[in-house]
């Protein structure tokens, strides 16, 4: 039973790995409007949150 727990979450974050890196994509672009725009705020916001889904990123791809 343990082994097929431990094999799911695997199975869930493989399908978990592109959509986080779409995310990235996604808050990249953002961040360079924002930076094109001279917007600080949101140059800060994008920033905090590719932080976030780096580490998102690194985790996974450390449990495979």
């Amino acid at each position: 039973m343990k082994y097929v727990i431990e094999d799911l979450r695997k199975e869930i974050d493989r399908k978990k790995l592109p959509v986080i890196r779409i995310e990235i994509d996604y808050e990249l672009m953002t961040l360079y409007d924002a930076m094109q725009a001279n917007d600080n705020v949101q140059i800060i916001k994008s920033k905090e949150k590719l932080k976030k889904l780096r580490r998102q990123l690194l985790e996974l791809s450390r449990k495979e």
